[in-house]
Protein backbone atom coordinates (compact mmCIF):
# COMPACT_ATOMS: atom_id res chain seq x y z
CA UNK A 1 0.00 0.00 0.00
CA UNK A 2 1.43 3.47 -0.77
CA UNK A 3 0.85 6.70 1.82
CA UNK A 4 -0.80 9.68 0.43
CA UNK A 5 0.43 13.04 2.71
CA UNK A 6 -2.79 15.06 2.11
CA UNK A 7 -3.19 19.07 1.73
CA UNK A 8 0.04 19.73 2.28
CA UNK A 9 2.40 23.18 1.79
CA UNK A 10 5.72 22.87 0.15
CA UNK A 11 8.33 25.38 -1.22
CA UNK A 12 8.01 25.46 -5.01
CA UNK A 13 11.31 26.82 -6.88
CA UNK A 14 10.52 30.57 -6.80
CA UNK A 15 10.54 30.14 -2.86
CA UNK A 16 6.72 30.03 -2.96
CA UNK A 17 4.64 27.88 0.03
CA UNK A 18 1.61 25.94 -2.52
CA UNK A 19 -0.61 23.40 -1.81
CA UNK A 20 0.27 19.70 -3.02
CA UNK A 21 -0.29 16.16 -2.08
CA UNK A 22 2.42 13.62 -1.71
CA UNK A 23 2.50 9.71 -2.86
CA UNK A 24 4.61 7.72 -1.07
CA UNK A 25 5.81 3.91 -2.91
CA UNK A 26 7.31 1.55 -1.00
CA UNK A 27 10.49 4.67 -0.20
CA UNK A 28 9.87 7.01 -3.20
CA UNK A 29 8.22 9.85 -3.43
CA UNK A 30 6.35 8.35 -6.66
CA UNK A 31 4.23 11.91 -6.98
CA UNK A 32 3.55 15.22 -5.91
CA UNK A 33 0.70 17.42 -6.71
CA UNK A 34 -2.78 18.95 -6.36
CA UNK A 35 -5.97 16.50 -5.53
CA UNK A 36 -3.78 12.77 -6.37
CA UNK A 37 -5.57 10.03 -6.36
CA UNK A 38 -5.83 8.31 -2.53
CA UNK A 39 -7.23 4.69 -3.90
CA UNK A 40 -4.99 2.12 -1.96
CA UNK A 41 -3.34 4.53 -0.19
CA UNK A 42 -3.19 5.16 3.17
CA UNK A 43 -4.01 8.92 3.72
CA UNK A 44 -2.30 11.09 6.32
CA UNK A 45 -3.81 14.05 5.92
CA UNK A 46 -1.29 16.82 7.31
CA UNK A 47 -3.80 19.93 7.29
CA UNK A 48 -2.36 22.21 5.55
CA UNK A 49 1.51 21.71 7.58
CA UNK A 50 5.04 22.17 5.57
CA UNK A 51 6.62 19.47 4.51
CA UNK A 52 10.09 19.47 3.57
CA UNK A 53 12.77 17.10 2.63
CA UNK A 54 14.02 15.75 5.90
CA UNK A 55 16.96 17.43 7.26
CA UNK A 56 20.57 16.64 7.17
CA UNK A 57 22.98 17.44 9.60
CA UNK A 58 27.15 15.79 9.08
CA UNK A 59 27.85 16.82 12.41
CA UNK A 60 26.25 14.85 15.33
CA UNK A 61 28.08 13.23 18.39
CA UNK A 62 26.11 10.02 19.05
CA UNK A 63 28.68 9.19 21.89
CA UNK A 64 28.65 5.19 20.91
CA UNK A 65 30.17 3.21 21.71
CA UNK A 66 32.01 4.30 24.66
CA UNK A 67 29.95 6.90 26.06
CA UNK A 68 26.37 5.35 26.12
CA UNK A 69 25.37 7.17 29.31
CA UNK A 70 25.76 10.99 27.07
CA UNK A 71 23.74 9.54 23.99
CA UNK A 72 23.72 6.41 21.87
CA UNK A 73 22.92 5.59 18.49
CA UNK A 74 19.18 5.14 19.08
CA UNK A 75 18.62 7.87 21.31
CA UNK A 76 20.32 10.55 19.21
CA UNK A 77 19.06 9.35 16.36
CA UNK A 78 15.75 9.29 17.43
CA UNK A 79 16.28 12.97 19.29
CA UNK A 80 17.05 13.54 15.01
CA UNK A 81 13.89 12.40 14.06
CA UNK A 82 12.22 14.37 16.36
CA UNK A 83 13.90 17.56 14.92
CA UNK A 84 13.21 16.59 11.72
CA UNK A 85 16.56 15.33 10.89
CA UNK A 86 16.75 12.34 8.49
CA UNK A 87 20.59 11.91 7.43
CA UNK A 88 23.19 12.54 10.03
CA UNK A 89 26.85 11.79 10.38
CA UNK A 90 28.44 10.37 13.59
CA UNK A 91 31.26 12.09 14.54
CA UNK A 92 34.53 9.46 15.64
CA UNK A 93 35.74 10.78 18.46
CA UNK A 94 34.41 7.70 20.36
CA UNK A 95 35.96 4.53 22.61
CA UNK A 96 37.13 2.75 20.60
CA UNK A 97 37.44 5.42 17.56
CA UNK A 98 36.37 4.02 14.04
CA UNK A 99 39.84 3.86 13.18
CA UNK A 100 40.09 0.35 11.74
CA UNK A 101 37.77 -1.97 8.83
CA UNK A 102 36.87 -4.13 12.17
CA UNK A 103 35.43 -1.57 14.24
CA UNK A 104 33.80 0.35 11.20
CA UNK A 105 32.06 -3.37 10.35
CA UNK A 106 31.03 -2.89 13.65
CA UNK A 107 29.95 0.69 13.92
CA UNK A 108 27.94 -0.37 10.66
CA UNK A 109 25.98 -3.06 12.14
CA UNK A 110 25.34 -1.33 15.37
CA UNK A 111 23.80 1.34 12.89
CA UNK A 112 21.82 -0.92 11.16
CA UNK A 113 20.16 -2.71 14.46
CA UNK A 114 19.50 0.51 16.09
CA UNK A 115 19.04 3.41 14.16
CA UNK A 116 15.90 5.36 13.53
CA UNK A 117 17.29 7.76 10.96
CA UNK A 118 20.10 7.49 8.08
CA UNK A 119 23.40 7.31 9.86
CA UNK A 120 26.39 7.73 7.90
CA UNK A 121 29.75 7.29 9.91
CA UNK A 122 32.71 9.53 10.17
CA UNK A 123 36.04 7.76 10.25
CA UNK A 124 39.24 9.08 12.04
CA UNK A 125 42.15 10.49 9.71
CA UNK A 126 44.97 9.21 12.66
CA UNK A 127 44.86 5.97 14.66
CA UNK A 128 43.09 6.72 17.63
CA UNK A 129 42.66 10.57 17.03
CA UNK A 130 45.99 10.62 18.37
CA UNK A 131 47.17 12.93 15.24
CA UNK A 132 50.74 10.18 14.91
CA UNK A 133 49.64 7.81 12.29
CA UNK A 134 47.27 7.60 9.34
CA UNK A 135 44.13 5.16 9.09
CA UNK A 136 44.08 2.65 6.77
CA UNK A 137 41.56 5.36 4.55
CA UNK A 138 40.47 3.52 1.31
CA UNK A 139 40.06 0.24 3.70
CA UNK A 140 37.91 2.11 5.53
CA UNK A 141 36.18 3.90 2.95
CA UNK A 142 35.12 0.31 1.16
CA UNK A 143 34.14 -0.48 4.35
CA UNK A 144 31.17 2.79 4.18
CA UNK A 145 32.91 5.42 5.71
CA UNK A 146 31.39 8.92 5.68
CA UNK A 147 34.60 11.08 5.23
CA UNK A 148 37.30 11.41 7.30
CA UNK A 149 37.91 13.61 10.57
CA UNK A 150 39.41 13.67 13.96
CA UNK A 151 36.63 16.11 15.11
CA UNK A 152 37.05 16.98 18.85
CA UNK A 153 40.95 17.64 17.98
CA UNK A 154 42.71 19.72 15.56
CA UNK A 155 45.47 18.04 13.59
CA UNK A 156 48.87 19.34 15.27
CA UNK A 157 51.14 18.48 12.16
CA UNK A 158 51.12 19.91 9.22
CA UNK A 159 52.91 17.13 7.61
CA UNK A 160 50.49 14.45 8.76
CA UNK A 161 47.15 16.80 7.58
CA UNK A 162 49.33 17.42 4.09
CA UNK A 163 49.71 13.27 3.60
CA UNK A 164 46.26 12.82 5.06
CA UNK A 165 45.03 15.10 2.31
CA UNK A 166 46.99 13.43 -0.27
CA UNK A 167 45.71 10.19 0.29
CA UNK A 168 41.85 11.58 0.62
CA UNK A 169 42.18 12.98 -2.67
CA UNK A 170 43.53 9.54 -4.05
CA UNK A 171 40.03 8.10 -3.28
CA UNK A 172 38.01 10.96 -3.75
CA UNK A 173 37.36 11.36 0.17
CA UNK A 174 36.80 14.77 2.08
CA UNK A 175 39.39 15.82 5.40
CA UNK A 176 36.84 17.13 7.61
CA UNK A 177 38.83 19.44 10.22
CA UNK A 178 37.99 20.57 13.91
CA UNK A 179 40.37 23.74 13.38
CA UNK A 180 42.41 23.93 16.54
CA UNK A 181 46.14 25.01 18.03
CA UNK A 182 46.97 23.39 21.24
CA UNK A 183 49.83 25.53 21.53
CA UNK A 184 47.27 28.43 21.94
CA UNK A 185 44.08 27.08 23.62
CA UNK A 186 45.70 28.65 26.90
CA UNK A 187 43.63 26.13 28.99
CA UNK A 188 40.24 27.91 28.10
CA UNK A 189 36.90 27.20 28.71
CA UNK A 190 35.02 30.27 27.01
CA UNK A 191 36.15 33.12 24.47
CA UNK A 192 38.77 35.07 25.14
CA UNK A 193 37.10 38.35 25.25
CA UNK A 194 34.87 40.83 27.77
CA UNK A 195 33.16 37.45 29.57
CA UNK A 196 36.75 35.66 30.04
CA UNK A 197 38.08 38.75 31.77
CA UNK A 198 35.09 39.78 33.86
CA UNK A 199 35.16 36.63 35.64
CA UNK A 200 38.99 36.22 35.53
CA UNK A 201 38.76 32.84 33.47
CA UNK A 202 40.96 31.76 30.87
CA UNK A 203 40.17 32.26 27.50
CA UNK A 204 40.63 30.80 23.97
CA UNK A 205 41.77 33.40 21.45
CA UNK A 206 40.64 33.82 18.01
CA UNK A 207 43.73 33.17 16.29
CA UNK A 208 43.55 29.24 17.68
CA UNK A 209 41.17 28.25 15.47
CA UNK A 210 41.65 30.46 12.24
CA UNK A 211 46.00 29.67 12.36
CA UNK A 212 44.75 26.08 11.46
CA UNK A 213 42.51 26.81 8.69
CA UNK A 214 44.80 29.31 7.04
CA UNK A 215 47.28 26.41 7.42
CA UNK A 216 44.80 23.62 6.01
CA UNK A 217 43.41 25.66 2.78
CA UNK A 218 46.94 25.96 1.64
CA UNK A 219 47.41 22.30 2.37
CA UNK A 220 44.15 21.49 0.77
CA UNK A 221 45.58 23.86 -2.52
CA UNK A 222 48.36 21.86 -2.54
CA UNK A 223 47.06 18.46 -2.47
CA UNK A 224 44.43 18.77 -4.36
CA UNK A 225 41.63 17.65 -1.84
CA UNK A 226 38.36 18.82 -0.47
CA UNK A 227 38.53 20.31 2.91
CA UNK A 228 35.76 21.00 4.68
CA UNK A 229 35.70 23.26 7.93
CA UNK A 230 33.47 22.30 10.80
CA UNK A 231 31.55 24.80 12.89
CA UNK A 232 33.35 27.62 11.92
CA UNK A 233 33.28 30.35 14.93
CA UNK A 234 35.35 33.85 14.21
CA UNK A 235 35.48 36.54 11.68
CA UNK A 236 39.04 35.78 10.75
CA UNK A 237 38.22 32.19 10.02
CA UNK A 238 35.31 33.65 7.75
CA UNK A 239 37.69 36.13 6.22
CA UNK A 240 40.43 33.06 5.38
CA UNK A 241 37.53 30.87 3.79
CA UNK A 242 36.40 33.78 1.81
CA UNK A 243 39.74 34.24 0.53
CA UNK A 244 40.11 30.27 -0.07
CA UNK A 245 37.43 29.96 -2.09
CA UNK A 246 38.04 33.47 -4.18
CA UNK A 247 41.21 31.45 -5.06
CA UNK A 248 39.64 28.10 -6.16
CA UNK A 249 40.63 26.19 -3.36
CA UNK A 250 38.10 23.50 -3.00
CA UNK A 251 36.95 24.15 0.57
CA UNK A 252 33.52 24.33 2.29
CA UNK A 253 32.45 25.18 5.80
CA UNK A 254 29.74 25.18 8.31
CA UNK A 255 28.29 27.09 11.17
CA UNK A 256 26.44 25.61 14.39
CA UNK A 257 22.82 27.54 15.44
CA UNK A 258 24.58 28.51 18.66
CA UNK A 259 27.13 30.41 16.72
CA UNK A 260 24.13 32.52 14.63
CA UNK A 261 22.27 33.17 17.89
CA UNK A 262 24.79 34.02 20.41
CA UNK A 263 28.09 35.73 21.55
CA UNK A 264 29.88 35.97 24.15
CA UNK A 265 27.96 38.92 25.94
CA UNK A 266 24.58 36.46 25.94
CA UNK A 267 26.41 34.48 28.34
CA UNK A 268 24.74 35.44 31.99
CA UNK A 269 26.96 33.43 34.41
CA UNK A 270 29.55 30.43 35.10
CA UNK A 271 26.82 28.21 33.28
CA UNK A 272 28.20 25.63 31.66
CA UNK A 273 25.61 25.07 29.25
CA UNK A 274 27.17 27.90 27.37
CA UNK A 275 30.71 26.14 27.27
CA UNK A 276 31.02 24.54 23.62
CA UNK A 277 34.20 24.35 21.49
CA UNK A 278 34.57 26.34 19.57
CA UNK A 279 33.36 28.74 22.39
CA UNK A 280 30.26 31.50 21.99
CA UNK A 281 32.61 34.29 20.73
CA UNK A 282 32.25 38.21 20.16
CA UNK A 283 29.54 40.27 18.14
CA UNK A 284 31.61 41.31 15.78
CA UNK A 285 32.25 37.36 15.11
CA UNK A 286 28.84 36.52 15.19
CA UNK A 287 27.98 39.31 12.75
CA UNK A 288 30.70 37.57 10.61
CA UNK A 289 28.99 34.36 10.65
CA UNK A 290 25.82 35.54 9.34
CA UNK A 291 27.16 37.51 6.50
CA UNK A 292 29.81 34.54 5.88
CA UNK A 293 26.49 32.58 5.51
CA UNK A 294 24.37 34.44 3.25
CA UNK A 295 27.30 35.45 1.06
CA UNK A 296 28.11 31.64 0.38
CA UNK A 297 31.67 31.67 2.63
CA UNK A 298 30.06 29.05 4.57
CA UNK A 299 27.95 26.40 2.59
CA UNK A 300 25.67 25.48 5.50
CA UNK A 301 24.42 25.02 8.96
CA UNK A 302 24.94 21.59 11.04
CA UNK A 303 24.25 21.57 14.70
CA UNK A 304 27.15 19.80 16.40
CA UNK A 305 24.88 18.36 18.75
CA UNK A 306 27.30 17.17 21.68
CA UNK A 307 25.13 15.34 24.70
CA UNK A 308 26.73 15.17 27.91
CA UNK A 309 25.13 13.77 31.45
CA UNK A 310 24.12 16.76 33.56
CA UNK A 311 26.44 15.60 36.26
CA UNK A 312 29.65 16.19 33.87
CA UNK A 313 28.13 19.82 32.95
CA UNK A 314 27.70 20.02 36.90
CA UNK A 315 31.33 20.44 37.45
CA UNK A 316 31.78 23.98 36.69
CA UNK A 317 33.40 26.21 33.97
CA UNK A 318 36.98 24.69 34.15
CA UNK A 319 36.24 21.02 34.26
CA UNK A 320 32.88 20.26 32.39
CA UNK A 321 33.13 19.10 29.09
CA UNK A 322 32.40 21.42 26.21
CA UNK A 323 29.18 20.95 24.49
CA UNK A 324 25.45 21.53 23.95
CA UNK A 325 22.35 19.44 22.50
CA UNK A 326 20.89 20.82 19.05
CA UNK A 327 19.31 18.34 17.16
CA UNK A 328 15.51 18.75 18.73
CA UNK A 329 15.82 22.85 19.01
CA UNK A 330 17.53 24.04 15.24
CA UNK A 331 14.88 24.39 13.34
CA UNK A 332 12.47 26.11 15.27
CA UNK A 333 15.40 28.47 16.58
CA UNK A 334 16.00 29.20 13.37
CA UNK A 335 12.89 29.86 11.75
CA UNK A 336 12.07 32.40 14.92
CA UNK A 337 14.81 34.29 14.72
CA UNK A 338 15.54 34.57 11.20
CA UNK A 339 12.49 33.36 9.14
CA UNK A 340 10.17 35.20 11.14
CA UNK A 341 12.46 38.14 11.52
CA UNK A 342 12.42 38.44 7.65
CA UNK A 343 16.38 37.85 7.72
CA UNK A 344 16.05 35.09 5.91
CA UNK A 345 13.09 33.44 3.69
CA UNK A 346 12.02 29.96 4.75
CA UNK A 347 13.46 28.47 1.23
CA UNK A 348 17.34 29.86 2.41
CA UNK A 349 16.62 27.91 5.57
CA UNK A 350 15.64 24.41 4.34
CA UNK A 351 18.52 24.95 1.84
CA UNK A 352 20.60 25.33 4.73
CA UNK A 353 19.30 22.59 6.24
CA UNK A 354 18.93 19.78 3.47
CA UNK A 355 19.65 20.28 -0.12
CA UNK A 356 23.40 22.54 0.35
CA UNK A 357 24.85 19.61 3.27
CA UNK A 358 23.73 16.96 1.07
CA UNK A 359 25.25 18.86 -2.54
CA UNK A 360 28.69 19.53 -0.32
CA UNK A 361 29.35 15.62 0.40
CA UNK A 362 27.64 14.26 -2.85
CA UNK A 363 24.68 12.96 -0.73
CA UNK A 364 21.57 11.46 -2.24
CA UNK A 365 19.31 12.98 0.24
CA UNK A 366 18.16 16.43 0.84
CA UNK A 367 15.85 16.92 -2.00
CA UNK A 368 11.28 16.74 -2.11
CA UNK A 369 11.56 15.28 -5.80
CA UNK A 370 9.43 13.00 -7.51
CA UNK A 371 11.93 9.59 -7.95
CA UNK A 372 13.76 10.59 -5.14
CA UNK A 373 13.73 8.86 -1.12
CA UNK A 374 10.77 9.84 0.87
CA UNK A 375 12.64 11.25 3.72
CA UNK A 376 10.32 13.59 4.92
CA UNK A 377 9.86 15.95 7.68
CA UNK A 378 6.23 17.44 8.17
CA UNK A 379 6.34 20.73 10.45
CA UNK A 380 3.54 22.99 11.99
CA UNK A 381 4.77 26.34 11.14
CA UNK A 382 2.35 28.30 13.41
CA UNK A 383 2.90 26.12 16.78
CA UNK A 384 4.84 28.05 19.84
CA UNK A 385 6.44 26.22 22.61
CA UNK A 386 8.86 27.37 24.97
CA UNK A 387 12.06 24.76 25.06
CA UNK A 388 12.37 22.65 27.98
CA UNK A 389 15.53 19.76 28.54
CA UNK A 390 13.26 17.92 30.16
CA UNK A 391 11.09 17.00 26.65
CA UNK A 392 13.91 16.18 25.00
CA UNK A 393 14.61 12.09 24.06
CA UNK A 394 18.06 12.84 23.47
CA UNK A 395 20.12 11.77 27.00
CA UNK A 396 21.57 15.09 26.72
CA UNK A 397 19.77 17.91 28.43
CA UNK A 398 22.97 20.41 28.05
CA UNK A 399 21.48 23.39 25.72
CA UNK A 400 21.30 27.50 27.10
CA UNK A 401 17.88 27.64 25.16
CA UNK A 402 15.76 26.73 27.83
CA UNK A 403 13.28 29.01 28.36
CA UNK A 404 13.06 30.48 24.64
CA UNK A 405 10.09 30.59 23.00
CA UNK A 406 9.63 29.39 19.30
CA UNK A 407 7.78 28.89 16.62
CA UNK A 408 7.73 26.09 13.83
CA UNK A 409 8.22 22.46 15.53
CA UNK A 410 8.47 19.55 13.54
CA UNK A 411 5.49 17.00 14.19
CA UNK A 412 6.45 13.91 12.26
CA UNK A 413 9.53 12.58 10.27
CA UNK A 414 9.39 9.81 8.00
CA UNK A 415 12.18 7.81 6.38
CA UNK A 416 12.22 5.54 3.39
CA UNK A 417 8.45 6.31 3.60
CA UNK A 418 7.64 5.28 7.51
CA UNK A 419 7.19 7.33 9.97
CA UNK A 420 9.81 7.05 12.68
CA UNK A 421 8.74 9.77 14.94
CA UNK A 422 5.29 11.47 15.46
CA UNK A 423 4.16 14.10 18.08
CA UNK A 424 1.77 12.27 19.97
CA UNK A 425 -1.70 10.76 17.87
CA UNK A 426 -0.93 14.04 15.79
CA UNK A 427 -2.38 13.89 12.41
CA UNK A 428 -2.89 9.33 12.06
Amino acid sequence: MSTLLKNAKILNEQGDLVSADIKITDDMIEAVGANLDPTNCMVIDVEGMFVSAGFVDVHVHLREPGGEHKETIETGSLSAAKGGFTTIAAMPNTRPVPDSVEQMNWLQQRIKDTAHVNVLPYASITIRELGQELTDMNGLKQAGAFAFTDDGVGIQSAGMMFEAMKQAAAIDMPIVAHCEENTLINKGSVHEGEFSKKHGINGIPSVCESVHIARDVLLAEAAGCHYHVCHVSTKESVRVIRDAKRAGIHVTAEVTPHHLLLCDEDIPSLDTNYKMNPPLRGREDLEALIEGLFDGTIDFIATDHAPHASEEKAQGMALAPFGIVGLETAFPLLYTHFVETNKMTLKQLVDFLTNKPANTFKLPFGTLEIGKNADLTVIDLNATEKIDPESFVSKGKNTPFTGWECKGWPVMTLVNGNIVWQKGSVLV
